[in-house]
Parts: C-alpha cells; structure tokens; sequence
C-alpha cells in the first residue's frame, strides 16, 4: 500500500521503546489504533480523509512497523494502554478522538476507562471483546491457533491463510491485497504479544467503567465473521448511551473496504453537537 506524500511518518523514543506513527494534518487530534494483524498505513484513507479538519495520527502498536515491542513477552492490555498515554504527552496531545479498530478497540477502551479525561469521543469498531471470559481451553485453542499459524506458514502465509476472511462479500481483489500485504509484514513477536494480549482482555468490563457522559460509539460491519454482531452489540450494551452503527455488508476491515462510509460516521460523530 502507497502512502500518500501528504502523510507525514514520525517516531519518538519512550521509556519502554521507540514508537512509530503516521500523522498528517492539524487542530484536535484523532487517534487511531489498528488490529492485530494490521499497522497504521491499512489506516490510509482515513488519514487522507479527515486530515482537512483534524491531526490524524495513526499509530504502530509495540511490536509493529516500526515500534519495538513491549519488553514482556505477554504483556496485558493495561500496557498498551499506557503505551498511548506516553505517546500522546510525548507529542503534546492533552485530549484526543479517539477510534480504535478490533484488537485497537480493545486498548481504546481501556485507555478511555484509565485516562477519561483524555477521551473526547471514543470509537470502537470491529470489537475485539477479549477473551478473558471464555473457558481455559478455548482461550488456549484460540491463542494457540493465531501463534500456531505464524509458526507453522510464516507471516506471508498466514496473511494469506487469515486475511481474505477480514473482508465482506463485496470486496475487490484490490482490497484483499491490501489486507493481505499488511498483514505479511507484521513482527512475528510483536503479533504474540499482542494475541497475548487478546486472550487475556475483557472489554466489557473497560466499557462498563466509562463515565455515562463519555460520547461513545459502537461501528461494525454487518458481513464480519471474525467479530461478528453479536459482540459488537454486547459491547454497545455495557454502558448506557452508546450508539450503535452498521455498515451492510462490509466485513472486519471495514474502514478499508467501506471508506467513505466509515469516514463520514466518524466525522458525523466527532462533529455532533454536545
């Protein structure tokens, strides 16, 4: 995926590591945080498209693109966390939008619960709930499973294996590359941690501790089977006041195969009067 002249790649070097993003644009800052086989360039389009109106900054989680992962080897969810909080001061942003897209939803959540302040609106797309509340062996199943598959096919491999199912019935061969191409370049450690991590997660419970007055929205594609409805649905259902939107048709990567639809949802949201 060619990115955009306009969009600016920066890094910044944190006491855990050094952190990399894509930013472009000014004024209030959105935040986007990716899944767990994706990176900050899938985010491209939004980047491009609300980058007129806001500081867009697309991050690499510990562990991918060029960020270096996290120093322990299962690291929880409260320290990606943490992670976004010392880069935000790190780049002089007090409060942010803030969007994040499946495993990405997961850590927003928890930075909103952490930092709420920090938060102007939250974004949760393509939920990744976590998988705290499943029984021990299908959590072992599941996290055994996505390592498994880097070892066994390396990263092209399973990308290949893995990637075409991020998208919906409607999706070119165009979109599936993309997909595809993110995902063969991810950093086999940095994706352990981060499976780690999901196995670990309960965003419910995250949700659940919001502040009532945080604006929240739920958005998930009506074709995802990776993270189908109904998470989407009982993660819009743990805390009152949570909006809920589908893109028909669309799979998990829906900010990829649903760009205008995706963007306009975010810019309709932020924008809302309050």
């Amino acid at each position: 995926m060619v990115v955009s002249s306009s969009i600016k790649a920066r890094s910044v070097a944190l006491p855990q590591g050094d952190l990399s993003w894509l930013e472009a644009g000014d004024g209030d800052a959105v935040v986007l945080l990716h899944g767990v086989g994706s990176a900050a360039r899938s985010f491209r389009t939004q980047i491009e498209g609300l980058a007129p109106r806001w500081r867009v900054m697309a991050w690499n989680a510990p562990g991918y693109g060029e960020s270096t992962p996290l120093p322990d080897d299962a690291p929880d969810v409260g320290a990606y966390a943490a992670t976004v909080a010392a880069w935000l001061d790190a780049s002089g942003v007090q409060s942010c939008h803030l969007v994040g897209h499946s495993l990405g939803s997961l850590i927003a959540a928890r930075f909103a619960a952490t930092y709420p302040e920090r938060v102007k609106t939250l974004t949760l797309a393509s939920c990744a709930i976590g998988h705290a509340r499943l029984p021990a062996e299908e959590r072992a199943r599941l996290l055994n499973g996505r390592i498994g598959d880097v070892e066994a096919l390396g990263a092209r491999g399973m990308a290949e294996k893995r990637g075409p199912r991020l998208l919906g019935p409607d999706a070119t061969p165009e979109h599936i590359r993309a997909v595809v191409d993110v995902m063969a370049d991810i950093n086999p450690r940095g994706y352990a941690q981060a499976a780690r991590m999901l196995s670990g997660g309960d965003m419910l419970a995250d949700i659940a501790r919001l502040p009532a007055t945080m604006p929240t929205q739920v958005v998930y594609g009506a074709a995802d089977v990776i993270t189908p409805p109904e998470p989407n649905q009982r993660a819009a259902s743990a805390r009152a006041n949570i909006s809920i939107e589908t893109i028909e048709r669309a799979g998990h990567a829906l900010y990829v195969e649903a760009p205008g639809r995706f963007n306009a949802l975010l810019q309709n949201f932020m924008e809302a009067p309050r």
